[in-house]
């Protein structure tokens, strides 16, 4: 009978009549012909055949924007107009070209504002690692609360990069958001991740719901398929450990898999129809990963231009995750290892400012946003990062943010621009990004699917109409 529910454009799940009457005369509440005898109206139910409230239909909705920032261009539209009909872009364009239905509800944004399509964060984390004796139900609530600050700081898409001891609770997660059983941001998961365990390091896992720890190319291949089929839509790897420094500043970064080992975990997800991200430090990991195929390069502190090169040819990707590994308990310890030395931060940052001039070199916007050393809901610190930090233009990372992302998650024809057909995930930010690119940290309107779901005071030169 569940296999029979429908969903709505508005994403919440309603039942069909057949399963509506079997439910409620199971409950002796009204059957077929009778009316519904519990509590209040007529509901709706949902997956597991509780009753819900039924939403609301969709109403269309228009946006008036005297700016908005065009993701493909790269350049501010004036006096432009969006239609909104369900959870879809219905139609966007000029002001006089674009005619507003009669009887739809009106946001007018002030003029100092600027519209961009939704965000997308590329490397988080919703799940934190769980403290001893923390059950699944608590650290799922705490995700929860992870992604609604997402989504309220204009996330609206994200790709979420291992669950930190939490199994495949991310998949349950991404189902709820999907059903509109929850608030959250769209997502792309990456359950468990796959580590490298030394051949005769077969001891059992602390904890069974870690990283699948594999010994060989058939144990690769196997986990691949096993974390697929529990739902991922990435595989996350790890072709380098840790990293030091030598005493004359030389960096050395710990290999995991063996070459043979990396490439069938990348074959075999490839040929699985998915795709895998490498999180690297450097070294020879590093450069495995890229000519293994890894589809995005995560961190990558010390990329030279061959590296970098190389990544471009291949059409491959890299995500920096700035912030995360800049922060200054980094420093701290970095300084304490080395009598203050060196400094990896130093190495990253000249790493990502080479990305940021090889040409054709798709940068994205990935935080790594984790709840331990980086509070969700702040990544749009990693935009600025970008530009300060790494010299990229506001364009090029506002851009790494949006179109570059959606590309990279194959999802270019339902998010990262505002464009007829895609989903209405818009936000708006005080000023111009442009020439503020701190203005993102600000988002002071957040619309996912044609759904509000925050607007400030500030926000709109009118009030909703």
């Amino acid at each position: 009978m569940i296999a029979r529910l429908l969903r709505r454009s508005t994403g919440v799940v309603v039942c069909t009549l057949s399963f509506a009457a079997t439910f409620a005369s199971a409950q002796n509440v009204g059957g077929p012909g009778q009316p519904w005898r519990g509590a209040g109206p007529q509901p709706c139910f949902g997956a597991d055949g509780g009753v819900l409230q039924c939403p609301d239909q969709p109403r269309t909705i228009v946006i008036r924007a005297a700016r908005l920032f065009d993701s493909n261009t790269g350049r501010i539209l004036t006096g432009q107009v969006i239609i909104i009909q369900g959870e879809r872009i219905a139609d966007v364009g000029p002001a006089a070209q674009v005619k507003i239905p009669a009887g739809a509800q009106v946001i007018d944004f002030a003029a100092n504002a600027t519209v961009l399509p939704g965000l997308i964060d590329a490397h988080t984390h919703m799940f934190n690692t769980p403290k001893p004796g923390m059950s699944r139900e608590a650290s799922t609530l705490v995700a929860i609360q992870h992604l609604q600050s997402d989504l309220g700081a204009g996330f609206t898409t994200i790709r979420d990069m291992s669950t930190h001891g939490n199994g495949y609770a991310d998949v349950d997660v991404r189902k709820a958001i999907d059903s509109g059983m929850i608030n959250g941001p769209r997502a792309q998961v990456s359950t468990r991740g796959i580590v490298w365990g030394a051949p005769g390091s077969n001891a059992p896992a602390a904890n069974p719901l870690a990283s699948a720890v594999v010994h060989s190319v058939e144990e690769a291949r196997a986990a691949v398929d096993d974390q697929i089929q529990h739902g991922a839509d990435w595989i996350k790897l790890f072709p380098t450990g840790g990293y030091s420094f030598q005493p004359s500043g030389k960096v050395d970064y710990q290999l995991t898999y063996p070459m043979p080992v990396l490439q069938a975990l990348i074959d075999e997800t490839h040929r699985r129809g998915h795709k895998a991200g490498c999180h690297v430090y450097g070294g020879e990991g590093q450069k495995n990963a890229i000519l293994a195929g890894c589809d995005t390069i995560e961190h990558a502190f010390d990329l030279d231009q061959e590296q970098a090169n190389m990544i471009v040819a291949k059409g491959l990707a890299y995500d920096p995750t700035l912030v995360r590994y800049t922060e200054p308990y980094i420093d701290d310890t970095d300084a304490r290892n080395t009598g203050a030395k060196f400094q990896i931060s130093a190495i990253f940052i000249k790493a990502v400012a080479l990305a940021n001039k090889t040409n054709g070199m798709k940068i994205m916007v990935g935080s790594g946003v984790d709840g331990s050393t980086y509070a969700h809901g702040t990544q749009a610190l990693d935009f600025a990062a970008l530009v300060t930090r790494a010299g990229l233009t506001p364009v090029r990372a506002i851009q790494a943010g949006t179109i570059v992302n959606a590309e990279v998650l194959g999802w270019k024809d339902r998010v990262g621009s505002i464009e007829k057909g895609k989903f209405a995930d818009v936000v708006a930010v005080p000023g111009d990004p442009l020439t503020d690119i701190t203005a993102l940290q600000r988002v002071s309107f957040v619309m996912k699917g044609g759904k509000v779901v925050r607007i400030e005071p500030h926000a709109t030169g009118e009030a909703m109409k």
